[in-house]
């Protein structure tokens, strides 16, 4: 019984000091200096990523467009 109680203290001490170095390394100083966004950075964040979504997708839907009636479209015009 005792060497299970020996082995969990083992295991936590080595938790501990693995985690002990969090918050020091190269990404320290990032999680140091994150914060939960306002609600008014949110909305700003939310609308910046959908008109991109909408741009991205206007995008693919023009390019497939071109290459589904393009050459038709050229071959009427100069054929």
């Amino acid at each position: 019984m005792s060497d299970i109680v020996e082995k969990s203290w083992d295991l936590q001490r080595k938790i501990e000091e693995k985690t002990r170095h969090i918050g020091k390394g190269k990404y320290g100083r990032v999680l140091r200096m994150a914060r939960k966004p306002s609600g008014e950075e949110y909305v700003r964040i939310s609308q910046i990523v959908a008109i991109g979504l909408v741009l991205l997708g206007g995008l693919g839907f023009l390019i497939y467009w071109i290459f589904q009636y393009g050459s038709e479209m050229v071959a009427k015009a100069f054929g």
